[in-house]
């Protein structure tokens, strides 16, 4: 690493502005950081075409004055990065950390004066940049009403965005809209476009720890402003002293792939703070989960509970029988009988049913091999959470439970958390509250070697690389919307999320629906808008660290032969590429396994899925190790198959293939394909 001082800093003898410019390694992308007129901004630009107007930076306060004009670089630092790191877990097992890097301060003269710093790091993806406050005067109990950071698109009205509404009744839980650019409002992080020149571009944040969660507003055509999610005072952000913001990020790609392959968001968080982390464990679990969705169980007791201490040893058979490593059990604790979603003041954590022996299940784990992954749903009351956690965590820890799902049900804005003057305050799930909420349920779990699953979460943020027991999260419309949904995910769902939410990390789906015919089939019901070989390649194109196979166990035994991919392929890998997509149309994944437990660490996996459109896609196997032939098995559509009258068609074949080879995938309406590259 070297570091330079007050270089870049060019100064204009007719308008006194100052500037400040750092570019990417390969030289394509170029920010310019400016004080112009006294008001602090910068701009990007890709390969010599601007993707980013001149867009402002700086604050507003309830109680100091703003950080905003007559602003003046004073000082300008650069230094360069090139090295690399490894993950405990993740979808590649060494991640490149190359960047160039500015900061930038600016300030004011006193009375009514301030300072702050800008860092920017220019990475060949993309750009990330976060404010760094210094305690001063003035600024001891500080209350940020707005951030001014903007993003201002360059010929907004010729580009395409998609994106989810932010700060409606749901959280991240919407079908993704598709639209210009300039008719995109309020909206949720990742937030994707592309511009007139095929550019694709991804505004979102890395870091997110103890401030407000950033959506954008669009504010006028094309300049979209941060808008951070408030406190239900209305503050958006409480701090003292010194502060730095997470880190706002934009992902810049000549293909939409591009976008897909970076790894900005880790490179831009903490390293591990947890140190030796080897009890957290990648792998594959069922669960007493989808019953309760399509009503063969309930959550709450009864003659169809679900979570019973002989539903529970079933499952654990039937996983440790086909090489899963843990079952799912949710329902099994005290509160869910009533209209739970709306009364989380009842849920106990540590209070089973009556039909749920806790004590024998964690004997009989230890027979098995198979682990109890616990659960907790908190219907949004936090502080009825908060004050039993502790004691959840020891008796999980106690039972040998080493992953826990959380749930924080509850409409947006409905978080449920009593003040310490005993009076219920209703915050959003992604204000600097629910936050600091979040990870403080993460910090603690790692205190009893516990993972987490976080569901109706927090965005992700890359908070698994300082983190790595977050292991992973929900923060879109999964599975469970294809039993009761209106409507249920449509078939451009998942090439959507591959562009969109799974920028962001993992999202734990639950895929694997083989039964696709609970309600029917057709266009106008209920179930999983997918052919049965779409629903096997979602294990590889959708990234998690833990996947669950969610059918019911009979559904799998009524169809062994495409069960075996599902107990084929891993969750850890050593590497990922994408190799071909177009937003909400396609996407093709290769993903080489990691050597860990069973695996060899020399097999590849490939996971190919469409949208509604048939399509033909040719692919080469160069991503394959040289010199090495591979045994292809391929789990296809059929020749008749299509997701409305005809998923179930799935052909299984085997051939020999090696690097200089290619494969045509031919895909069914929203189908797709799954291979495994096994190496001889």
């Amino acid at each position: 690493m070297r570091t330079l001082a007050l270089l870049l800093m060019a100064f204009s003898s007719i308008t006194v502005a100052q500037t400040a410019t750092v570019q990417s390694p390969d030289g394509n992308i170029k920010i310019i950081i400016s004080d112009e007129q006294s008001t602090p901004s910068y701009s990007i630009s890709f390969k010599n075409k601007t993707v980013i107007n001149n867009s402002a930076l700086g604050f507003e306060f309830k109680q100091h004055a703003p950080f905003s004009n007559s602003f003046k670089i004073t000082k300008v630092q650069q230094q360069s990065t090139n090295t690399q790191w490894q993950q405990p877990w993740g979808e590649r097992q060494t991640v490149v950390d190359q960047h160039n890097e500015v900061t930038v301060t600016f300030a004011k003269p006193q009375p009514q004066g301030g300072t702050y710093s800008v860092r920017f790091k220019a990475f060949d993806s993309g750009v990330g940049f976060r404010y760094e406050v210094p305690k001063q005067a003035g600024l001891n109990n500080i209350e940020i009403t707005k951030e001014l950071t903007e993003f201002a698109v360059n010929n907004s009205h010729t580009a395409t965005a998609w994106w989810i509404p932010a700060r409606g009744w749901n959280r991240y839980e919407y079908v993704y809209n598709t639209s210009p650019l300039n008719d995109a409002a309020l909206v949720h992080t990742p937030f994707t476009f592309k511009n007139q020149d095929g550019v694709h571009i991804s505004i979102h944040e890395a870091a997110l720890v103890d401030y407000a969660a950033m959506v954008l507003n669009q504010r006028r055509p094309g300049v979209f402003q941060a808008d951070l999610t408030p406190w239900s005072s209305g503050v958006a952000v409480k701090k003292q002293g010194a502060f730095n913001t997470p880190w706002r990020t934009i992902q810049i790609g000549e293909k939409a792939v591009d976008l897909v392959n970076s790894d900005i968001i880790l490179n831009l968080n903490e390293p591990n703070k947890l140190g030796d982390v080897s009890w957290v464990k990648p792998g594959k679990y069922i669960g007493i989960w989808w019953g309760m969705h399509i009503n063969t169980h309930t959550w709450g007791s009864g003659d169809k509970h679900g979570a019973t201490t002989k539903n529970t040893k079933y499952y654990m058979d039937f996983a440790a029988k086909y090489g899963f490593d843990g079952v799912l059990v949710e329902g099994w604790n005290t509160g869910w009988d009533g209209d739970w979603f709306f009364n989380g003041d009842v849920f106990s954590f540590t209070q089973p049913y009556d039909d749920f022996d806790i004590a024998a299940l964690t004997k009989y784990s230890k027979q098995t091999g198979v682990q109890l992954i616990g659960h907790h749903e908190t219907s949004g009351n936090v502080s009825n959470y908060r004050k039993q956690m502790a004691d959840a965590f020891a008796l999980y820890e106690k039972s040998n439970v080493s992953q826990v799902k959380t749930g924080y049900v509850a409409d947006g804005g409905n978080i449920k958390r009593i003040d310490k003057n005993g009076i219920a305050r209703h915050e959003w799930h992604d204000g600097q509250f629910m936050v600091n909420e979040y990870l403080h349920n993460v910090k603690l779990a790692a205190k009893h070697k516990i993972s987490i699953n976080t569901h109706e979460p927090i965005k992700d943020t890359g908070l698994r690389r300082t983190y790595p027991n977050w292991i992973t999260r929900e923060g879109a419309r999964g599975q469970e919307f294809n039993a009761w949904g209106t409507p249920p995910n449509p078939p451009e769902h998942i090439a959507m999320l591959a562009f969109t939410r799974m920028l962001a990390g993992p999202m734990d789906f639950t895929p694997g629906i083989f039964d696709l015919s609970f309600n029917g089939l057709g266009a106008n019901t209920n179930r999983p808008q997918t052919t049965l070989a779409k629903q096997l390649a979602l294990y590889v194109v959708l990234y998690s660290p833990i996947q669950m196979a969610a059918d019911l166990p009979k559904n799998y035994l009524a169809k062994p032969d495409a069960f075996q991919f599902i107990q084929d392929v891993p969750t850890d890998w050593q590497q990922s590429i994408a190799l071909d997509g177009a937003v909400g149309d396609f996407i093709v994944f290769a993903r080489k396994e990691r050597k860990r437990d069973k695996y060899t660490g020399n097999d590849w996996y490939l996971g190919a899925v469409t949208d509604e459109q048939a399509r033909t896609i040719e692919i080469s196997l160069d991503f394959l190790d040289n010199g090495k032939q591979f045994e292809a098995h391929i789990y296809k559509d059929g020749k008749n198959a299509e997701w409305k009258n005809n998923p179930y068609d799935l052909t299984i074949e085997k051939r020999l293939v090696t690097a200089s080879d290619k494969l045509t995938l031919k895909l069914a309406t929203s189908g797709g394909t799954a291979i495994r590259f096994k190496a001889l």
